[in-house]
């Protein structure tokens, strides 16, 4: 009877204090829109079915494997026994049964390749080839192709070319694994095709740490400065929403270059993630990125534990988070939550303007 009494005490000194500091959105929510374009998702393989595309050794082996197949919602049997296009077919019927979200772009990721242009077979943690996913993407409904095209390549423009061919709506760059220094003067041709194309770049901009070799210092957004000269349309994954350089966090860093360049934008994946929400109040509010931002998920990661509406217990009602957490399909439950905190409409809207994708 005494364990009863505390719980319900207990409980109501809860309600009472939270109805205390509750202090609602970050920004004034409103209803999301419907049609909505995911512009950063990924997928995943391990050269099951002739797809060309390997995992390192090291990530194999560890525990975060089995994890990332499991939160993509497959196994490692079903892909081995299916092909690894198996993942997109489980993204497909998901999108399908979205109540807000239509499409996504699906990215590829290159290999490492070092100075003199030769592939490094030793540094490669996630190789997803273009070709892959290039053609996988054209007989399933909802996805569009992101290319990723390693700047050392000896083939480099020839192979942005091909991907503006084939549908690349976009490049994609993970700098910290792939060993790409954004800044280097020998780039410049690189950069002048991907406008020439119309090809904008999305990079991972901040720290990274899902994989086991990292280098960090390369997701430093004022590298970016000669790309943006150049007039390459980028977009910043997480808005550069970890680590720091020089005594200053790198969304600082982000957000100082933002007035200076119109080509600038971010994205909002993994902001609701537990190691990046503090800075969603800061994203949501900051003037500087008002019509600069766009949706993105970096699927599979919303299916984690870390993105939960429970990690909000002041700032979304009791009602919003049962209907969150409750909310089965991810797309859904992503959607809902940061508009629920205040996304703004505008934010959901421009990944397909931007990438002028038609609904």
């Amino acid at each position: 009877m005494l364990l009863v009494w505390f719980l319900l005490v207990s409980t109501v000194v809860l309600l009472v204090l939270r109805g205390v500091f509750f202090t609602g959105a970050y920004s004034q929510a409103s209803p999301p829109p419907k049609e909505i374009l995911d512009m950063h998702c990924h997928t995943a393989g391990f050269g099951a079915g002739g797809s060309g595309a390997r995992v390192s050794k090291s990530l194999r082996k560890s525990w975060k494997f089995k994890l990332y197949l499991k939160i993509f919602g497959t196994s490692e049997e079903e892909v081995s026994e299916k092909g690894d296009g198996i993942v997109m077919d489980v993204i497909v019927r998901q999108i399908a049964k979205s109540q807000f979200v239509d499409d996504a772009v699906i990215l590829a990721m290159d290999a490492p390749y070092d100075g003199e242009g030769n592939l490094v077979e030793d540094e490669i943690e996630v190789y997803v080839p273009n070709r892959f996913v290039g053609e996988a993407v054209k007989t399933r409904k909802g996805l569009h192709f992101g290319a990723s095209v390693h700047p050392n390549r000896l083939d480099a423009l020839e192979e942005l070319e091909w991907s503006k061919q084939n549908g690349a709506v976009f490049v994609k760059w993970l700098p910290n694994i792939q060993g790409i220094d954004p800044s280097e003067e020998r780039y410049r041709d690189y950069y002048l095709k991907m406008v020439e194309l119309d090809l904008p770049l999305l990079t991972h901009v901040g720290d990274e740490d899902s994989f086991s070799r990292t280098d960090n210092a390369l997701g430093d957004p004022k590298l970016l400065k000669l790309p943006l000269e150049c007039g390459v349309r980028i977009i910043a994954a997480h808005v550069a929403s970890s680590g720091e350089r020089e005594g200053m966090e790198n969304i600082e860093r982000l957000l100082e270059m933002i007035p200076d360049f119109p080509n600038l934008h971010a994205d909002i994946s993994t902001l609701t993630q537990a190691n990046r929400s503090k800075y969603l109040p800061q994203v949501l509010t900051d003037e500087r990125l008002k019509g600069r931002l766009m949706y993105g998920t970096d699927y599979p990661l919303t299916n984690t534990p870390l993105v939960t509406a429970l990690q909000f217990p002041l700032r979304l009602t009791i009602r919003e988070i049962v209907d969150i957490v409750l909310t089965k399909n991810s797309w859904d439950r992503d959607v809902k939550l940061k508009a629920a905190l205040g996304c703004p409409k505008e934010v959901f809207e421009l990944s397909r303007s931007f990438l002028k994708l038609g609904s």
